[in-house]
């Protein structure tokens, strides 16, 4: 057939499928084109056949368009449509609609550290073939651009994982590769983005990271990013002053255009130096798989050039950025130089943020750095509080979030700032939505702290708060819900009260064959309410408490835990004088000198049996029997000088008390005071010898005049200030050094109630010490004390 034959060309449009595009909003129409040439006289000379696809963009397409109206608008402007298709059109757009969210979720979550997707740049209008890798090698040897072809070529031929042992077997064109890079990188952005894109390909796999070491890019790669970061700031400081320029003169419009015409190319070089930072930042990230190769990094400074990029606004780089310091903090020296400078201020402005991939590794590292005290300060210092406990309402951020916030609860000082948040009333839903179901271990754990601030306690029992967890506590058996109960009801004030309903529920699960670590709660939250009101004898008799009171105070009997725990609650009810009768009456108090001596080098339970001992001096019934039936009083006098201040000032208070009501017990007391507050000087004066310059301490025949005499039995020999402290040594010279300090006299001159004359009690009642046991469970207690007597 000529070409001049054909005349007429006839094309013919036959609808096909249609359907949504997988990912934009956008309908996809499938359809046929069949082309006819016809002849001078309309007879078909040739045909062909093929198969099209349109896609019609909906970029209107929202929550709240017309469906009706523009699935009209679609099949009227699209021929390809028939009319008879309306509803078709219809329904595809209300599933687009209703698909917009999922679908920009899953767009978010494409970009992950290690895809290192294709950049602008890459593009070829050839395809490469391992067959002419050394003509690409030539091009190596060229001008720049060239370099750039050929480097681009070779690296089409690394992306496919099937040609790296091939590439790895040419010597020549990696060695040439490298070559290329150490001596042109600061020529040609592009030529080294590629080049070390190559390398890139090869550190995927940890069984060519030698290939990479042998050739130096690592090093190279650090060197790189070091000299662009400093290029940054210098665009930045140059960008500044044409910004001001301008500022400063506004009629200038050669000044503005000039500022606009740097923005741009700022833009534009921009964008080429991150494709670079992030190549070369992925190489890197992928070998430091080895940590030997890690610490090499570290030594040069690797952690402060990743915070540095931290300023950037792609979000991309920033996964990247944020993943491997997320690595590199697991290791001690990495997180204190992250400690070193301002990581966490940096962390926190990409906390919350729309980019889903970003926000999740962001609060993954920043978990990692919660376990340093000093950086959870840094982020209680960079408003990071309240943005977490928002993140406690994401469901895919929460666990982390939760986790963050548990370790910041761990310090005291920052207790309390979580009043001030809407966090508890969130925390408390999350344990009142959990049903019968197991509470996480972080959100129970969480609580417990929060419990053990006053504030947050009373906010936790607003409304049914206390009554609900405790219905919750008592019919799951739930330790870790009692424990958090238990830190409740240790604060003094109105939520204290709450409890007087709730002491019959708890006195009744001590009885019963609980599971011991429930039942260490429930007495360490009665322990707790030192209530006035409350009539505790009732609650010992109507329980039958009093029995399992002594015979867990066995040593051995039980674990240490729950014989201290016992011991603490004695102690409470001590306080009521019915109840200190009865426990005289029942053997409790030989039973308490009997674990004493099991227990002595234990200072947490000494100095709570000292407490109980404490408080059963008040009453005449149990102090009779401490005196008189138990060498108590010699036990406390052994403790007085203690190594425990705790234990010291408990036992001083106890034993004033005793001295007070017994006079013999009184002069042993005194005299132990007096011989320990002089002991050097006691020692001194009987092993003295005899010295000339002093003969008026010995007779004249050279014999001391206390011969083997004890010191205390020569009273005569006691201080003497005018009649101040008299010469039966009644009163310890302590007195006559403090009265001479003024630290006796009150504001009006008279001996202050606070202190005691030798015999009287004292005039503060000491609250009960603080016990180590079931407090909090993420803390170690740390003591006051390092050794034991």
């Amino acid at each position: 057939m000529q070409a001049d034959d054909a005349r007429y060309l006839k094309r013919k449009y036959k609808g096909g499928t249609l359907d949504v595009h997988p990912t934009e909003k956008a309908l996809v129409v499938q359809y046929e084109v069949e082309a006819t040439i016809l002849g001078e006289m309309g007879d078909p000379m040739l045909g062909e056949r093929k198969e099209c696809q349109k896609i019609i963009r909906l970029k209107s397409l929202n929550s709240n368009t017309d469906i009706a109206s523009l699935a009209r608008k679609v099949v009227e402007e699209c021929r390809l449509i028939s009319p008879s298709r309306l509803p078709e059109v219809e329904q595809l757009l209300f599933y687009l609609q209703n698909r917009k969210k999922s679908a920009e979720k899953k767009e978010k979550k494409q970009i992950k550290p290690r895809d290192l997707t294709p950049f602008e740049g890459m593009e070829l209008d050839e395809e490469a073939n391992i067959n002419s890798i050394d003509d690409y090698i030539e091009l190596l040897y060229e001008d720049i651009p060239e370099k750039i072809r050929g480097a681009t070529l070779i690296l089409h031929l690394a992306r496919n994982p099937d040609n790296l042992e091939e590439l790895l077997q040419n010597e020549t064109a990696l060695g040439a590769l490298a070559r290329v890079l150490r001596e042109d990188w600061k020529q040609s952005v592009d030529l080294a983005t590629t080049i070390i894109y190559v390398f890139f390909c090869f550190s995927s796999f940890s069984q060519f990271h030698g290939l990479i070491t042998h050739y130096k890019i690592g090093v190279l790669c650090m060197s790189i990013i070091e000299h662009e970061l400093k290029r940054y700031d210098l665009w930045q400081d140059e960008l500044l002053k044409k910004k001001k320029a301008g500022d400063d003169d506004p009629d200038n419009q050669n000044l503005k255009k000039e500022y606009e015409k740097a923005l741009k190319k700022y833009h534009g070089l921009l964008i080429k130096q991150e494709q670079l930072l992030r190549v070369a930042l992925y190489l890197l990230l992928n070998l430091s798989e080895d940590t030997r190769t890690e610490l090499k990094m570290r030594n040069k400074n690797i952690v402060h050039l990743l915070v540095k990029t931290l300023d950037r606004d792609s979000e991309e780089l920033l996964v990247l950025v944020v993943s491997f310091l997320k690595k590199l903090s697991i290791f001690l020296e990495n997180k204190n130089d992250m400690a070193e400078i301002d990581t966490v201020e940096k962390l926190a402005k990409l906390v919350p943020c729309e980019h889903e991939d970003l926000l999740n590794v962001t609060l993954r590292l920043l978990l990692n750095l919660s376990f340093d005290t000093g950086l959870r300060s840094k982020m209680v210092q960079a408003d990071l509080l309240p943005k977490l406990t928002a993140l406690l309402g994401d469901e895919a951020q929460r666990q982390i979030a939760m986790c963050i916030l548990y370790h910041i609860s761990m310090d005291d000082r920052f207790k309390s700032m979580f009043a001030y948040t809407d966090c508890i009333p969130q925390v408390m839903k999350m344990l009142f939505d959990c049903g019968e179901e197991r509470i996480d271990a972080e959100l129970i754990s969480f609580c417990i702290n929060l419990a053990a601030n006053k504030r947050n306690a009373q906010i936790m029992c607003e409304g049914n708060g206390l009554k609900m967890l405790m219905k919750r506590a008592l019919k799951l058996k739930d330790p870790l819900m009692m424990k958090m109960i238990r830190n409740i009801s240790q604060h003094d004030g109105p939520s204290k009260n709450l409890f007087i309903d709730y002491v019959g529920d708890l006195a009744a699960q001590i009885g019963l064959k609980e599971e011991e670590e429930f039942v260490i709660e429930c007495l360490g939250t009665l322990s707790n309410l030192t209530i006035p009101d409350l009539d505790w004898e009732l609650v010992l008799k109507e329980y039958n408490l009093v029995p399992y009171l002594k015979d867990h105070l066995k040593p051995g009997s039980s674990e240490d835990d729950l014989i201290l725990e016992v011991v603490i609650m004695i102690g409470t009810v001590s306080m009521d004088d019915s109840c200190a009768v009865m426990l005289a009456k029942s053997g409790i108090i030989p039973a308490l000198i009997e674990l004493l001596n099991a227990q002595q080098e234990d200072d947490e339970f000494v100095c709570q049996i000292v407490y109980v001992f404490y408080q059963m001096v008040f009453h005449q019934a149990t102090r009779d029997v401490i005196i008189k039936e138990t060498q108590a009083p010699a036990y406390l006098i052994d403790l007085m000088h203690d190594k425990n201040a705790e234990i010291r000032k408990v036992c001083d208070n106890t034993l004033d008390i005793i001295a007070e009501y017994d006079v013999e017990w009184g002069k042993k007391i005194q005299s132990e005071k007096f011989r320990w507050h002089n002991s050097q000087w006691l020692e001194m004066v009987e092993n003295r010898q005899m010295d000339e310059a002093e003969p008026f301490m010995y007779g004249d025949d050279g014999e001391p005049f206390l011969q083997n005499g004890d010191i205390l039995e020569r009273p005569d020999l006691f201080y003497s200030a005018d009649g101040i402290i008299p010469g039966d040594g009644a009163i310890s010279p302590e007195f006559f050094t403090d009265f001479q300090n003024g630290d006796l006299l009150g504001p009006q001159g008279f001996p202050s109630s606070s202190l005691t004359d030798g015999y009287g009690q004292i005039g503060v009642t000491p609250a009960r010490p603080a016990t180590a046991h079931g407090f909090r469970p993420d803390e170690q207690f740390y003591y006051g004390y390092t050794a034991s007597r």
